[in-house]
């Protein structure tokens, strides 16, 4: 019996099903590998297609099965598309030799493609740099020169600390109405991100994409890091730089799917569509006009685990979120599903190569690099999804909890807070199948035709009441929630927490791309830090709660501790009270009821200490909660009880002293 039965005895009706997911998976992985090999030796696509520099000269292969010929053409030979052919090979491969230095690092080529008649330009499949002519607006290959070793400093470096994941997009990082690069980042941005106590970027938009506002999620050249930052070794120096920083670094990498432009994606690379993808309508995703590949060939897999297994070498990646998956899980793409019975996930909708691929994905990921993280983007909560492959599961890390957003937006928009039901929050926070990244908002609700969290809550007033001593009933509401949003998100919502750059301390607005539509504009797709750095304004508190939060979590390693014990829940009063880490989170969420002598109770019988306050004076609050220490003995009763003085709209963080010590203690 596979391992996944006996933890969820749950699934024990869906044996066979479960089985069939293993059957699959080895019998794919036998067809790949064969007897000898293993994932980590048969991921090796790009040591062998693309550009090769040796002694003899530039070698140059491609895989184009369906193609009748093909050709290079470039600035080597005037453009001239059919002066230089390429020799077919056996399995639809095709090679060029081209001796001495008729190439250069940096010439500009692409790939003539013959079908029948037909000629096509392609840019090179394994490209590592496509760059973009701003006059005409086409794309090209350069080529690429990979015989330079970058000097890497992070030999050794790992992390196994629990995910706290500053989301970021590099483009966008600047404060001036421009394009940021990666060095730009690497020397502005990490240093912040460091401050605040994060301890994993998550960095978006990376593989290269013909459309900036797609925020990198219609990928067109999956070797090549985008041009719009910089160069391969720019990127390189973010990376090395973060590790030097104790920060991990997560791509976003995106599987799912892929553009479907021909000239600068892969989409009909030998003429056909079902090269990559499925043909027919079924490889056409329905709600993003994108193409979707088809994982049962052996090449397609080929491709997509060599191409993790490039970007964790070659840019030293610590891992992967997986955008998409439950798109790639089902054939309905999870469109109109509401995945609310067991039963729903073991259907002829389940997507069973997707689950293989996704499978082997992870395995490969871990070999690797055995500290790898990889986080899915899955909305249906599969079973075992971040179960071992070997125990049954598909072998991820950790999976974003989008439902806890996505209660958050519903009732920011739907309800007033005093009609917030508490239990239903606790259930949502704490109801998980699998280890959980936690979040409020990421990327998704900061884009324009939606809003940030502080814009929801504060509307037009973030204009001309965010003065730091100015106190309006709207922006003080705003203000309040969303550090309490946050708070009881990160501390009680899954086994790691996720922020999107800049959301931290409120960003005003939405997140816009230049497009004709705004007339190009960057104007909403760019980072104010100023405003986070201005003491005078309101931002500044925001941004101080998130890093002392942040710090207070890492500290005490509430993460250790898997669940939070719920301590108290009061519907009445909007009191929500819970343990996690030795610590005790305790929230009023009553807009105007304050409780003086609140009794809650606790798990040690001695004095507690408050650690934070949304309300301090630091965080833009009224510094009503004093600092003296709170006794959990109470004379009369049984059990150990703090009392609180809770002020309407208020969270309080408090630590018994004794870990305090402990703590002091191992510092010195």
């Amino acid at each position: 019996m596979l391992r996944i039965l006996k933890t969820h005895p749950e699934l024990v009706p869906y044996q066979k099903d479960l089985d069939l997911r293993m059957a699959l998976y080895r019998k794919k992985r036998k067809q790949i590998l064969g007897k000898t090999n293993t994932l980590v030796d048969f991921a090796n696509a790009h040591t062998y297609y693309g550009f090769h520099n040796t002694p003899a000269g530039w070698i140059y292969r491609e895989w184009a099965p369906g193609a009748d010929q093909l050709y290079l053409t470039g600035d080597f030979n005037d453009w001239r598309w059919t002066d230089t052919p390429m020799k077919k090979l056996a399995r639809g491969n095709w090679e060029l030799l081209l001796p001495g230095d008729i190439l250069k690092k940096g010439s500009r080529v692409l790939t003539i493609v013959q079908n029948g008649d037909r000629l096509t330009q392609h840019v090179p499949l394994y490209a590592r740099r496509v760059t973009q002519d701003w006059v005409t607006q086409s794309w090209c290959c350069e080529v690429w020169d990979e015989t330079e070793p970058y000097p890497w400093t992070d030999e050794g470096f790992s992390s196994d600390e629990p995910p706290l994941i500053y989301e970021a997009h590099v483009g966008m990082s600047s404060e001036e109405h421009r394009i940021a690069t990666y060095r730009e980042f690497a020397d502005t941005v990490l240093p912040r991100v460091a401050d605040l106590g994060y301890n994993t970027v998550q960095l978006m938009a990376v593989m290269e994409h013909p459309f900036y506002g797609s925020f990198g999620y219609q990928v067109s050249s999956f070797f090549a890091a985008s041009s719009r930052f910089g160069y391969p070794d720019d990127l390189k120096y973010l990376v090395n730089r973060a590790h030097e920083m104790g920060i991990r670094v997560l791509l976003d990498v995106v599987h799912a799917h892929a553009v479907g432009n021909t000239l600068e994606g892969i989409n009909l690379f030998d003429g056909t569509s079902y090269q990559f993808f499925h043909d027919g309508p079924e490889g056409d995703h329905p709600a993003w006009g994108t193409k979707l590949f088809n994982y049962d060939k052996p090449e397609v897999l080929h491709f997509l685990l060599s191409n993790l297994k490039f970007w964790m070498e070659e840019y030293h990646f610590d891992g992967f979120r997986f955008d998409g998956v439950t798109s790639m899980l089902y054939h309905s793409h999870g469109l109109g599903e509401s995945f609310d019975s067991l039963a729903s996930y073991f259907t002829m909708n389940t997507d069973t190569e997707a689950v293989t691929y996704l499978q082997l994905a992870n395995e490969l990921a871990h070999a690797v690099n055995p500290h790898a993280v990889t986080v899915a983007e899955d909305m249906s909560g599969m079973p075992g999804m971040c179960e071992p492959v070997k125990d049954g599961g598909i072998g991820f890390d950790y999976r974003l909890g989008m439902g806890i957003p996505d209660l958050w937006i519903k009732w920011v928009k739907e309800r007033s807070d005093e009609d917030w039901h508490l239990g239903t929050l606790w259930k949502e926070l704490t109801f998980r199948n699998a280890p959980t990244i936690a979040y409020v908002e990421c990327h998704d609700q900061a884009l324009v035709g939606d809003q940030t969290m502080m814009f929801r809550l504060a509307g037009a007033a973030m204009y001309d009441q965010m003065e730091a001593k100015t106190h309006t009933l709207v922006i003080d509401r705003a203000t309040a929630l969303h550090k309490m949003i946050r708070l009881v998100t990160m501390a009680a919502g899954g086994d790691g927490y996720l922020n999107f750059m800049g959301n931290e301390f409120g960003h005003p607005e939405w997140i816009d791309f230049p497009r004709p539509g705004n007339g190009n504009s960057f104007q909403y797709c760019r980072r104010q830090w100023s405003l986070a750095a201005d003491p005078n304004l309101k931002y500044r508190g925001l941004n101080d709660f998130d890093r002392d939060m942040i710090r207070t979590a890492k500290r005490y390693r509430i993460f250790d501790e898997p669940w939070p014990t719920l301590k108290k829940i009061h519907e009445d009063d909007h009191v929500l009270a819970f343990e996690r880490g030795g610590l005790l989170f305790v929230f009023n969420f009553s807009p105007d009821k304050s409780h003086t002598g609140y009794p809650v109770p606790v798990s040690r019988g001695e004095d507690y200490r408050v650690l934070m306050s949304t309300d301090d004076f630091c965080y833009g609050g009224y510094g009503r909660i004093g600092r003296d220490p709170v006794s959990a003995f109470t004379p009369g009763e049984e059990g150990n009880t703090v009392r609180l003085y809770l002020p309407a709209r208020t969270a309080v963080v408090l630590c018994p002293e004794s870990l305090i010590a402990e703590e002091n203690a191992s510092d010195n």
